[in-house]
């Protein structure tokens, strides 16, 4: 597969550009570019500078104003930019017209996604499953600024003939590519659900969540493992399952690819085995960050993702993570409007969403700095337990003479 950035050489500096438009405030707008920084940075990437611009909808040629290109133009040539980077998805059409306006490269959030997934893949499976979403991303969208795939080509036979354009070329190439990638991918799937399906009876619980909320971390303390977490988006793309013994009950727990606003429907899909461990899992671990301040979107985008997979009517635990770095924003007492979720205290955000799960049992935890751990082992003992008799109650007698005990 190309280098993601390998256009005219690596990409290290970009622009950012965001819509106002009917469908997203100028607040909204606001935190997705904050994301969107920490993608490119989490992608080597630095950010420069930032545009937007108000609209009422995308313009359909070239995503924003032909004024506001112009400007984002000369500000690239003047401060040496190396590519511009959109939050929104481009259009293949958008994207041919901004290359051929701005003469760099033009990435959007799929695609700067795509690039890290890349870069963060570690096992054969989770490359292929990339490699796969890439091309799929890139085949509407090529273009002579996104022909560099001579390193693929092999022998004389390649070519078609003299009159065959080369991004013709490229294009046979991918779909050639794309059809060998999918039929090993059927491969691992199904040795992948044969090895799921030899886990025997017990109880599996996935960790859920958005990216860089702390599952990991999370994983890492249930499990007394050490799976690799880190302050980045994306540090997990495989799946990681460990054996976990709670008192005298064991279940397996698995580790899963985090969620993100505008996941590419390339990657849901081609992370299809990937993702089965959360569609095929008894209990769900939903993990969210409450000291980011957008953490309810960061919620919603969950859910709805895992409704999408086919998950979303899963047995789900709340867990809300990092309490110890939550810090509320000031409220000013004079101040008649009523006050914003990232100005509730701590205790307040625990009695408004206790109240409002009235599907789910939610608790509020640090994973760091093991904070109300132990009732949150108390909880998953209680409920895998639960999970356990309903499927095999003449064992339970024999497996639960003991209740859990603390340690």
């Amino acid at each position: 597969m190309i280098d993601p950035l390998e256009l005219k050489g690596k990409a290290e500096k970009a622009v950012l550009v965001g819509l106002i438009t009917d469908e997203q405030d100028a607040d909204q707008v606001k935190e997705y570019l904050d994301e969107l920084e920490f993608l490119a940075t989490t992608a080597d990437i630095t950010t420069l500078k930032r545009f937007t611009q108000r609209m009422h909808k995308p313009d359909g040629r070239s995503h924003i104003g032909s004024g506001k290109l112009a400007e984002v133009k000369q500000w690239m040539e003047e401060h040496g930019a190396d590519c511009v980077i959109f939050d929104d998805e481009l259009t293949p059409a958008q994207q041919r017209n901004l290359e051929k306006e701005l003469a760099k490269p033009v990435l959007d959030r799929p695609r700067l996604i795509l690039d890290i997934f890349a870069r963060r893949a570690r096992t054969a499976h989770a490359k292929k499953q990339v490699e796969l979403a890439q091309y799929e991303y890139m085949l509407p969208r090529l273009t002579k600024l996104w022909t560099h795939l001579e390193r693929q080509r092999g022998g004389t036979g390649t070519r078609g003939g003299a009159g065959e354009k080369e991004i013709e070329t490229d294009r046979r190439l991918i779909r050639d590519r794309i059809a060998l990638l999918k039929g090993q991918l059927k491969d691992i799937d199904k040795q992948m659900a044969t090895q799921r399906g030899n886990r025997g009876k017990l109880i599996r619980v996935a960790l859920v969540g958005y990216t860089n909320v702390g599952k990991s971390t999370l994983m890492n303390l249930l499990s007394k493992s050490d799976v690799f977490a880190e302050n980045k988006l994306f540090a997990t793309l495989d799946t990681t399952v460990r054996k976990i013994v709670l008192g005298n009950l064991p279940f397996l727990l698995s580790d899963t690819v985090g969620f993100i606003r505008k996941l590419p429907t390339q990657l849901i899909e081609s992370f299809k085995s990937t993702l089965d461990e959360t569609r095929e899992a008894d209990l769900l671990l939903h993990v969210v960050d409450i000291s980011h301040h957008n953490f309810e979107e960061q919620y919603e985008t969950v859910k709805q993702t895992l409704s999408e997979i086919g998950a979303g009517d899963k047995p789900t635990i709340v867990i809300f993570n990092k309490i110890d770095a939550y810090r509320p924003a000031y409220h000013d007492p004079d101040d008649l409007a009523p006050k914003r979720v990232e100005q509730y205290s701590l205790e307040e955000l625990k009695a408004t969403w206790i109240a409002r799960m009235t599907t789910e049992e939610c608790l509020f935890i640090s994973a760091v700095a093991k904070q109300n751990i132990d009732a949150l082992r108390k909880l998953l003992y209680a409920r895998v337990k639960a999970l356990h008799v309903a499927r095999y109650p003449y064992e339970s007698d024999l497996l639960f003479k003991d209740e859990y005990l603390e340690g």
